[in-house]
């Protein structure tokens, strides 16, 4: 395979070998509804995840908290910016669903969230 390559303005035609890439097989599958002895797989008996209110605001993606703009006690508007998520260096506006005061505050500038997170509580 023939190239053309610029360097600093002056252009230069370079031939190059290319050889084939190797790309792994999967192999063969064998099915026989047989199922072979082993560990039985058991269900998890309990989870760590931390289930949020229905009067929770909670983050629509990972990140970290850039801005919390509200405390507990604080009447709100309906829109108004709560909280500022920072995710993959852009910032998410967090708003308020309605009116009301918030109640909780869970979160603080810096912490890592997840996807479904409270961050504010709502009354």
């Amino acid at each position: 395979m023939k190239l053309k390559v610029t360097v600093n303005g002056t252009p230069y035609t370079v031939e190059v070998d290319v050889e084939p890439e190797e790309q792994p097989g999967l192999g063969s599958l064998l099915t026989t509804g047989v199922r072979h002895p082993g560990p039985t797989p058991t269900a998890p008996t309990s989870a760590s995840v931390k289930g949020a209110s229905k009067n929770a605001v909670v983050a629509p993606l990972a990140g970290s908290v850039a801005q919390v703009l509200v405390k507990a006690g604080d009447k709100i508007d309906a829109d108004q910016v709560l909280v500022v998520l920072e995710a993959m260096k852009m910032e998410t506006e967090i708003t308020a669903p309605q009116a009301g005061m918030v109640s909780v505050v869970h979160v603080e500038p810096g912490q890592a969230v997840q996807g479904g997170q409270a961050l504010v509580e709502l009354e």
